[in-house]
């Protein structure tokens, strides 16, 4: 496999760099995670985001290769979810998991952190969990999902900070799947806890141009969408 592309910046962008909603489309995730999503469905999301320049396709595993087909040559990325939406997996078959879909073609992966061992504070075993998952994900980058929805502040701080330490590229809000999505808060919070070098990617609830942006400022330096085109094609904020 070749080597991942470059990865769009893990610092949100600076300010007045986003002045008109297709400035958005670079920071975009183009998400389709509705389970039993058809083929035309995911090659239509393949062609949105190559026609409009989002920064991935997001996908269950089992549309991979479809996606990296479709994506080859190009600078959007394959984009994976790894144990979703529950992050109740094993550390094996996490890791399991995550060799296939990159075998599969995906450049980055998004894992669920081991949730029940972050709701029981047990830190040791969410970071030894996370240090194997970014190994076995080999030349992908990881990003981590908290699902902030289920966390209380310290917990959102302390997951991101041991994603940081394990070597993840970026922390994420949420699945898109739990009872609440990303909220400014929650983006500030995660930004604050690792700083510029690692990645904040907002996802969950984001349907507009004004709701995108609003993340961006927060700190996010990725947004997952689902409602992508709609965003990027508003006629303003």
């Amino acid at each position: 496999m070749a080597p991942p592309a470059e990865l769009p910046g893990r610092a949100p962008p600076e300010p007045g760099a986003i002045r008109a909603p297709r400035d958005l489309a670079p920071l975009i995730d183009h998400t389709l995670l509705r389970a039993g999503a058809s083929a035309a469905e995911v090659e239509r999301a393949c062609e949105e985001a190559l026609r409009l320049g989002f920064a991935g396709v997001c996908v269950r595993g089992e549309h991979v290769a479809r996606v990296a087909a479709a994506l080859a040559g190009s600078r959007v990325l394959p984009v994976a979810v790894v144990d979703f939406p529950l992050g109740e997996g094993s550390t094996g078959e996490r890791c399991r998991e995550a060799r296939e879909v990159v075998r599969a073609g995906a450049r980055e992966v998004d894992a669920v952190v081991a949730l029940p061992a972050l709701l029981a504070l047990d830190h040791r075993a969410v970071l030894e969990d996370l240090r194997e998952l970014v190994g076995a994900a080999g030349p992908a980058a990881v990003k981590v999902i908290l699902e902030t929805c289920r966390l209380g502040p310290e917990q959102k701080a302390a997951g991101a900070a041991l994603a940081a330490a394990a070597g993840a590229a970026f922390v994420k809000t949420s699945t898109g799947f739990g009872a609440g999505g990303a909220t400014e808060e929650d983006v500030r919070l995660l930004r604050a806890a690792v700083g510029r070098a690692v990645g904040v990617k907002a996802s969950g609830g984001i349907r507009t141009a004004g709701d995108a942006l609003r993340m961006v400022r927060a700190g996010a330096s990725r947004l997952g969408c689902s409602a992508s085109v709609a965003i990027v094609e508003a006629g303003g904020f």
